[in-house]
């Protein structure tokens, strides 16, 4: 298994002027073969393969103009080209979106292959410096010392922070025990993660409450003049806004879903449409201000590194309709409706206590490859091993998720 350490780096003058050269280059490198890619597929209708972008690499190094490529470090450009490749393939796979050109504005990064670094002792070498490069370790419980790492990623953020990571190569880590328990989650905009014991945890809205020093600082960038200094420190004022609004959402985020990886055997979570959601111009900020992708994909990882279930519900399955005592489905239900009686029962139900509940009972019918107690889910378990899915029992056309 592949574990990456993010730490925080303090590059020399020197040691900086050598990677933001190294940076140019390879956006350089990037837009030129992303360019050269696009118009020889519109000219000839040809797609463009990696030996061809590196024998273009390597005539481009020979020219008068583009000489200063050969200054650099040539991994991290060989990287570039493998990089631009693989989001091709992933283009054409139906996994990611059309490759962009890069800008300056954003985030810089370099990739160094152990062929261009030498880590000994916990003290890193990277190619075309003369010094260490500095760093600060974080990681109480791993032995720098020892680290042996495939590859070396240096990157600058837009608020100015220099940080590097190294992947290193681990064995598979212990599974956790047993916690004899299984939850269902809800996820929501008020109360961001409902779980079938009654647990509730608040959205804590970290960009609303940010949101109004944010748009002071762009407005003060929106008066500057393009191009000029006080543009560029204006700039990193509304980077480092974002950055402390995105690592306490981060932060939130990890200690949410430890907490419920280490409280549970089986979690089910529903399959939320995100990208479909955050269409509503009304509920947009708030949907992405929740995170709710970021917490599946935790959830995902870390369910697999302890041993734990994961079970995700189809889009489709009414859980917030559906009666979690006689399983009674209701026609409509506005979304402003926070509670609700059941006609068939008399029960009252909290809307996300109840979608909870019908939750933990689709996951439960998919552990036990049961469908009794499903009320109608269609679900989806992560893992190697997938269990039969429950049957649909909605009375219009079912529609599954990919």
């Amino acid at each position: 298994m592949r574990t990456a350490y993010r730490c925080r780096a303090y590059p020399a003058p020197e040691q900086a002027a050598v990677l933001n050269r190294t940076f140019g280059c390879v956006r350089l490198v990037w837009n030129k073969t992303l360019s050269e890619r696009n118009h020889r597929y519109r000219a000839e209708g040809v797609r463009t393969s990696y030996r061809q972008t590196d024998a273009a690499l390597t005539g481009w190094k020979r020219t008068g103009e583009l000489a200063f490529l050969s200054e650099v470090s040539c991994v991290p450009l060989q990287q570039t080209l493998r990089h631009q490749h693989t989001a091709f393939g992933n283009f054409f796979a139906g996994r990611a979106r059309f490759p962009r050109f890069k800008s300056r504005a954003g985030r810089q990064s370099a990739h160094y292959t152990r062929s261009a670094f030498r880590m000994r002792e916990g003290v890193l070498m990277l190619a075309k410096t003369s010094a260490p490069l500095r760093f600060v370790w974080s990681f109480g419980d791993v032995d720098l010392a020892a680290l042996d790492p495939t590859m070396v990623v240096v990157s600058r953020e837009p608020d100015g922070r220099w940080y590097v990571t190294f992947a290193v190569d681990t064995a598979e880590p212990a599974q956790a025990e047993p916690a004899g328990h299984a939850i269902g989650v809800d996820l929501g905009l008020t109360d961001l993660v409902v779980t079938s014991d009654g647990e509730r945890i608040a959205n804590p809205r970290h960009l609303a409450r940010k949101a109004r020093n944010l748009a002071r600082y762009q407005r003060r960038m929106s008066r500057c003049q393009r191009g000029s200094g006080n543009r560029r420190k204006a700039r990193a004022k509304v980077a480092r806004a974002h950055r402390k609004v995105r690592t306490a959402r981060q932060d939130f985020l990890h200690r949410t879903t430890t907490a419920l990886v280490r409280s549970a055997d089986v979690i089910a979570i529903e399959d939320l449409s995100v990208r479909t959601m955050v269409r509503n111009r009304h509920l947009s900020r708030a949907i992405s201000d929740a995170g709710w992708g970021e917490l599946r994909r935790q959830l995902e990882y870390k369910c697999d590194r302890a041993g734990r279930t994961l079970v995700v519900i189809d889009r489709w399955f009414p859980s917030s309709k559906t009666c979690s005592v006689c399983g009674h489905v209701l026609a409509e239900l506005a979304l402003s409706a926070r509670h609700w009686t059941c006609p068939g029962c008399r029960t009252r139900h909290d809307r996300d206590l109840n979608a909870a509940k019908n939750i933990l009972a689709a996951g439960r019918a998919v552990t036990r490859n049961d469908s009794g107690d499903a009320c109608g889910a269609d679900v989806s378990r992560q893992g190697s091993s997938l269990p039969r899915s429950a049957v649909k029992q909605e009375p219009r056309a079912a529609r599954h998720s990919a």
